[in-house]
């Protein structure tokens, strides 16, 4: 099982952008699906993008495609969130999940992932 840390999250404007770093150790990141997902406070946990292995096909929630984008980044063994364009609506604690399997279509579903990172804050201010 790897262990995943986050980071990059923080207090931007309306319109501003975030990266958000999912940063693993004790595997090789390239062999997992990691997704991410938030929840903001009284809401439930919602999925937001994921990155395929071994293709590397992305996928994005409806509410955030156009603005974020998801990436590898193997000489780190790092998964990357960039956030452009970002609504009040975005502010959320952000968290990163991982399972060594080809989830697919599958990988909006939170269930499937076995390994989770303990969150970093997104607050967007309007």
């Amino acid at each position: 099982q790897v262990q995943l840390v986050e980071s990059g999250g923080g207090l931007v404007q309306a319109g501003g952008s975030l990266r958000l770093t999912c940063a693993a150790s004790g595997g090789t990141f390239s062999s997992y699906t990691v997704g991410w997902f938030r929840q903001a406070p009284g809401e439930e946990r919602e999925f937001v993008a994921a990155i395929n292995k071994p293709t590397d096909s992305t996928y994005y929630g409806d509410s955030v495609k156009g603005r974020f984008t998801i990436s590898r980044d193997n000489a780190k063994n790092a998964v990357h969130l960039q956030m452009n364009s970002l609504k009040p609506e975005d502010t959320a604690v952000y968290y990163c999940a991982a399972r060594i399997f080809n989830l697919g279509s599958r990988c909006f579903d939170q269930t499937l992932y076995d390994c989770w990172g303990q969150g970093t804050q997104v607050s967007v201010s309007s």
